[in-house]
């Protein structure tokens, strides 16, 4: 009988500052995103705009408050390409109807 204990793996994490300072970069994207919103922007750029911005707030989440940043890469390799899948599924589905109907209000 082994009287060692068992190994116990430590995970890195983020200091609370850095929660602090990915939070506060979060509210300012979304006031940027509520600014965007009251301005009289052409709808294809602030579109474009939003997504961009949409995918910086997501991958923030994802990497510090999923703790994604601080796992193993083959977990990361597991989750990206699901991810990608998703995206181009909604966009599979919903891209037709959305040019159908930018057509519709063309006339």
């Amino acid at each position: 009988m082994s009287t060692q204990a068992p190994a116990i793996e430590s995970h890195e994490t983020a200091t609370t500052v850095t929660f602090v300072m990915v939070w506060v970069g979060l509210v300012f994207i979304t006031g940027v995103e509520v600014f965007l919103a009251y301005l009289q922007v052409r709808p294809d750029l602030m579109l474009t705009i939003l997504l961009g911005l949409s995918v910086i707030k997501a991958a923030l989440i994802m990497s510090y408050f999923m703790h994604l940043k601080f796992e193993k890469i083959q977990l990361v390799f597991w989750i990206v390409p699901a991810t990608i899948f998703c995206i181009c599924m909604m966009l599979l589905f919903f891209l037709p109807d959305g040019i159908r109907l930018m057509h519709q209000r063309m006339h």
